[in-house]
């Protein structure tokens, strides 16, 4: 069984393949049918535990592992990764001045803008 689709899909397989309705699966959880409709829902984001809970009432055991086509992240420039290390080094108090400060230069070069003339030729 895959996750492909994401934990709703996940979850309404698992019920299925274990042959029951969204009512037994309820009962089996202690939950009610509306909540276990809700967990099979697009945009659900059930928690790990309620996977782990959901996997176990239909017979199944959930299994993460990493997914070799996802391993590689793309890297990011040396100047962005450096630039995100010194914000979230900065306090709260200062990551808001440098903000403000970034606000007040965009301000001041939209300011100083000049518009492009266009060739509608």
């Amino acid at each position: 069984m895959s996750a492909t689709g994401g934990p709703p899909n996940l979850i309404r397989q698992a019920r299925r393949t274990a042959g029951i309705t969204q009512a037994a699966l309820a009962q089996r959880l202690g939950m009610t049918q509306p909540q276990v409709a809700r967990l099979e829902s697009r945009g659900a984001n059930p928690t790990l535990r309620t996977l782990e809970r959901v996997m176990e009432a239909t017979g199944h055991r959930l299994v993460l592992a990493r997914d070799p086509r996802r391993s590689r992240r793309p890297a990011l420039p040396d100047g962005d990764e450096a630039q995100i290390r010194r914000h979230l080094a900065m306090s709260p108090a200062e990551r808001l001045r440098a903000h403000d400060a970034s606000r007040r230069n965009v301000a001041a070069m939209v300011s100083r803008a000049r518009p492009v003339p266009r060739d509608d030729g």
